[in-house]
């Protein structure tokens, strides 16, 4: 078993591969039921035999995750906007952690500025969506 770094490591089941020229789109759907979009090389694609129906882990730090309220109906370039509440909300002198729970049970931390915190007004319970480039998902099994 490998340890790693990252904050979120989502377990989950690859749903849909969809290869282009030089990379891959790979949906997994994560234990609660949301869908979380990954952009891979195809050569992590095969290194990794990634086919629909295996499970999968979503892997993505905490400094790639952005917080948001009122994003339901925003249109934005990344692909993952995931809608939760405010669960954890641990504030230090420069940067706070907040823990995203999601509506199947996925917590995701987020590691943003507290000026950012403050500017959100965020507090426990609050109904925030966690984005994240698909870019900034990595996938391992």
């Amino acid at each position: 078993m490998v340890k790693i770094s990252a904050r979120n490591v989502l377990p989950g089941t690859v749903t849909s591969i969809t290869k282009g020229a030089v990379n891959t789109e790979v949906a997994l759907s994560l234990r609660g039921g949301e869908i979380v979009i990954a952009v891979i090389t195809n050569a992590s694609v095969d290194r990794l035999a990634l086919q629909p129906g295996i499970e999968a882990f979503a892997i993505i730090k905490a400094s790639d995750v952005m917080v948001g309220k009122g994003l339901e109906n925003a249109r934005l370039s990344a692909r993952n906007l995931l809608a939760g509440s405010v669960a954890e909300l641990n504030e230090g002198a420069v940067n706070s952690e907040v823990g995203v729970q999601l509506p199947g049970g996925t917590m995701l931390i987020a590691s943003i500025t507290k000026e950012s915190v403050q500017a959100l007004n965020l507090k426990l319970g609050d109904a925030v969506s966690a984005v994240v480039k698909a870019s900034h998902v990595m996938v391992g099994v």
